[in-house]
C-alpha cells in the first residue's frame, strides 16, 4: 500500500510555526484550540505495508524461549503475547546452523548453513509455516532475521560457488574484516549471481512461508544498492516491513530500502541517564529526529546483543528506572521493541551459544508492558512514522524532567517523566492541556488512577522516576 501525505505551502508553514509548538522545538504560547493544531509533515511517497502504523515489535529467541527450544513450544505463548498487546513478532535466525568453526556447543544462529531450511533443533520448515499461519490467524505479523553479510563455513555456496565470497591476497575466503567472527565467511556483493541468489532466498520466505518482513543483521556491511534492489523485488510479492541493524548513525539505508533502523542514540542516552542527573535535554534530541519520508526509528532498551554481552536490564538501568524508560520508548516517535523475557523479570541475561532457557512464571513486568502496548496502539498520536503526531517538546526549568506532547486528528498525548532518582520540582513554560491519565507510576509501581482527570500544569512535583501519560481531546 502506498502512503502519501502532502505539506502546506512555505507561507502556511511559517504561520503554523508561530501558532504551535514545533516538533522538538518551541514557539510562543498558544490558545487551547491552537495547541491541537498538527505539525506540518514532509511530503513523499513510498510503498509500505499498511499495518506498520501500530506495530509493536517483540523479539523471539526460539532457542532460549522454552525448555524444548522449538517452534511448537513457542506457539503455546502466542495467546499470552496477544493478550499483552504485542502484534508483530521478530524471530532471531531460524536457519540451519553451520558446524564448521562454530562457537560454543550449539553455534551461533547468525552462522547459517542454508538460507532455505530451518534449524532442526527448532523443528521443520512445515512447523515454522504452521506457526506463521497460527500467528496470522491471531492477528500477528511475522518478521525473520536475515543475515546477508556472511554465511557459515559449511554453507553450500562455499564449495559450489566460492566466487560468491571475498578472498584475501592468497585467494582464501575470509571472515569479515575487523571482527572476531571466525565462524562466518564474508560474502562479495560485487558478484551479481550471488546477489540474485540472495534475493531468491529472501523471496522464498515471503512467497512460500508468507512472512511479512525482515530484520536485517549488520545491514551496514552490505551495499546499499543491494538492499534497495532487494526491497524493490520483495515488495512485488507483497508490501513488507524491513528494519536495519545499522550502527553508522546514518539514514542512508532509510531512503528506500528500509522502513526503520535502530535508535542506538536513544539507547545510549537512556543508559547514561540511569546513572547521571540533568539528562532530559540530551534525551530530547533522540525521541524526535527527522528521517527520510515514511521511515522511523526502532526504540529499545534491550535486545539479544545488549542482553547477552552487556548484562541484565537491572545491571544496565536499575530496576527502579524501568517504568520511566519503557514509557519513553513507547511514546517517542518510532516503534518500540520488547525482547524475550522482558515481561518476566529484569535480571535475565541469556547465553548465546549454549542452551539457557527463560523460566517464565512471575511475569513481573507484564502488566506495565501490556498497558503501554495498548496505549501505543489505541492512541493515534503515538502511531509510528507519518501516521502519528510529531513530538513537541514542552520546555521546563528542570533538566531532570522530560516533557512533551504529540497531536493527531484532534487528540493529544502529553508525557511527563522524571529521569532521575530524586524528587524534582518543575515549572512549565506553557499551559498544557488537562486530560485523563492513561498510566501513572514510579519506583513503587503503577498507580490505580487510570482514567482520572488531571490538571497537567499542577504536576509541579515528581517523585523519583515518576512518569505520566495523559490523553486530551479537542
Amino acid at each position: 500500500m502506498k502512503k502519501t501525505l502532502k505539506v502546506f505551502t512555505s507561507c502556511a508553514l511559517s504561520i503554523s510555526m508561530l501558532l504551535s509548538l514545533t516538533a522538538c522545538g518551541n514557539t510562543k504560547s498558544t490558545s487551547s484550540d491552537d495547541s491541537f493544531k498538527e505539525d506540518v509533515v514532509q511530503e513523499g511517497s513510498r510503498t509500505q505495508a499498511d499495518w506498520i502504523d501500530k506495530a509493536v515489535l517483540y523479539e523471539v529467541n526460539v532457542r532460549q524461549y522454552t525448555a524444548e527450544g522449538t517452534f511448537n513450544a513457542f506457539s503455546e505463548h502466542l495467546q499470552r503475547l496477544h493478550d499483552m498487546g504485542i502484534n508483530t513478532l521478530w524471530f532471531m535466525p531460524i536457519y540451519s546452523i553451520s558446524e564448521l568453526n562454530k562457537k560454543g556447543s550449539l553455534g551461533s544462529p547468525y552462522s547459517i548453513r542454508d538460507y532455505k531450511t530451518v534449524n532442526s533443533e527448532y523443528g521443520t520448515n512445515e512447523d515454522f509455516k504452521n506457526l506463521v499461519d497460527k500467528a496470522h490467524e491471531m492477528g500477528f505479523k511475522v518478521l525473520i532475521d536475515w543475515v546477508g553479510n556472511h554465511t557459515g563455513w559449511d554453507h553450500v555456496w562455499i564449495t559450489e560457488h566460492p566466487e560468491y565470497y571475498v578472498k584475501d591476497e592468497n585467494g582464501d575466503i575470509t571472515c569479515p574484516l575487523g571482527t572476531d567472527w571466525i565462524d562466518v565467511a564474508q560474502l562479495d556483493y560485487q558478484n551479481q549471481d550471488m546477489r540474485a541468489a540472495m534475493i531468491d532466498a529472501m523471496s522464498f520466505w515471503i512467497r512460500d512461508m508468507d512472512i511479512d518482513g525482515f530484520r536485517c543483521d549488520y545491514a551496514q556491511g552490505v551495499s546499499i544498492d543491494f538492499w534497495e534492489e532487494a526491497r524493490k523485488e520483495l515488495d512485488k510479492i507483497k508490501p513488507i516491513y524491513m528494519v536495519a541493524e545499522d550502527g553508522t548513525n546514518s539514514d542512508s539505508l532509510l531512503n528506500s530500502a528500509f522502513d526503520s533502523n535502530y535508535n542506538f542514540e536513544l539507547y545510549d542516552e537512556l543508559k547514561f541517564a540511569a546513572n547521571m542527573p540533568n539528562t532530559a535535554d540530551d534525551i530530547e534530541k533522540y525521541i524526535c529526529m527527522e528521517h527520510p519520508y515514511g521511515s522511523f526509528k526502532m526504540n529499545f532498551i534491550d535486545n539479544h546483543d545488549k542482553n547477552t554481552y552487556n548484562g541484565t536490564l537491572k545491571d544496565r538501568f536499575g530496576s527502579e528506572a524501568l517504568g520511566a524508560f519503557y514509557t519513553i520508548i513507547f511514546t517517542a516517535e518510532g516503534m518500540p521493541l520488547i525482547y524475550s523475557g522482558n515481561e518476566e523479570d529484569d535480571d535475565i541475561s541469556l547465553e548465546f551459544f549454549e542452551k539457557d532457557n527463560i523460566d517464565f512464571g512471575d511475569y513481573k513486568y507484564a502488566d506495565l508492558l501490556t498497558r503501554l502496548c495498548n496505549i501505543k496502539t489505541e492512541n493515534e498520536p503515538l502511531y509510528n512514522g507519518i501516521y502519528g503526531g510529531k513530538i513537541r517538546i514542552i520546555n521546563n526549568d528542570n533538566d531532570n524532567i522530560l516533557s512533551f506532547e504529540r497531536v493527531k486528528n484532534g487528540k493529544k498525548i502529553t508525557v511527563l517523566v522524571n529521569v532521575s532518582d530524586e524528587k524534582q520540582t518543575v515549572k512549565y513554560d506553557k499551559k498544557m492541556s488537562d486530560g485523563d491519565i492513561l498510566i501513572h507510576g514510579d519506583t513503587t509501581g503503577i498507580y490505580d488512577d487510570e482514567n482520572s482527570n488531571i490538571k497537567t500544569n499542577e504536576l509541579t512535583s515528581l517523585a523519583p522516576w515518576e512518569y505520566y501519560i495523559i490523553a486530551s481531546q479537542k
